[in-house]
């Protein structure tokens, strides 16, 4: 792996513990923890719909509207407002990864320049941030509400690489998914797979250039800038 000059972060479980988020749509489910899977994929499924047809909902709606679908589909009686309210609140104060915060700054000593990319909008990201204690962390932050596609979509890669003037080759995407891997991968940038429970790789693709357990991993396999 090139040593990097740029890291790209994902924010929502690449930094930020979904657990208390998991537990509202839970409760809102009616108890039905094992219909979470199921909501996130739907959410996720949507997101990419609006994408291939030149539409754009904020990640809030898309995934109010899929928990409303999957409450439906499964006979639970739930309210827009209240699938809302599940999903939000929670979701703006999403706790930090405990490996998160040292890690970003180890990283950041380094000489390399942090930012983020999410799906979240720029000011629920910005919130999110804020409220997890990581906004100083960053350099700059990016959602991809900027460009109205959803990652995976190429240009949200892009458009980061863009602003920043960077070259694809020296920025590395890190994130706890594959599909976001996969697009940053295929706009050109090296990609870092954070294990997080639960987050598997997909195997029809190739092997993102490296794999760790968590950022503390991270902040030691990448050297600093000035060492290079």
């Amino acid at each position: 792996m090139q040593r990097p000059k740029t890291i790209i972060f994902d924010v929502n479980e690449t930094l930020l513990d979904l657990t208390p988020l998991k537990s509202s749509v839970g409760k809102a489910l009616g108890g039905r923890g094992d219909l979470l899977p199921l909501w996130f994929s739907t959410m996720h499924h949507y997101s990419l719909v609006e994408t291939l047809t030149g539409s754009y909902l904020g990640f809030a709606e898309i995934g109010t509207a899929a928990l409303v679908m999957i409450a439906e589909k499964h006979g639970i009686k739930l309210a827009t407002h209240d699938a809302r309210e599940a999903i939000v609140p929670p979701l703006l104060s999403l706790p930090p990864h405990p490996d998160v915060a040292d890690a970003l700054t180890q990283l950041a000593s380094h000489g390399h320049q942090l930012v983020s990319l999410t799906n979240s909008s720029a000011k629920g990201s910005e919130t999110q941030l804020a409220n997890a204690g990581l906004t100083d962390r960053f350099a700059k932050r990016y959602s991809v509400e900027a460009v109205r596609k959803y990652k995976p979509h190429p240009d949200a890669y892009r458009m980061v690489i863009d602003d920043l003037g960077a070259n694809p080759e020296e920025a590395i995407m890190v994130a706890s998914h594959a599909w976001d891997l996969m697009g940053a991968r295929n706009a050109g940038l090296q990609t870092v797979f954070v294990a997080r429970p639960g987050a598997p790789l997909y195997p029809n693709t190739g092997k993102p250039d490296h794999i760790v357990s968590d950022l503390r991993e991270l902040a030691h396999l990448i050297a600093p800038i000035e060492a290079s």
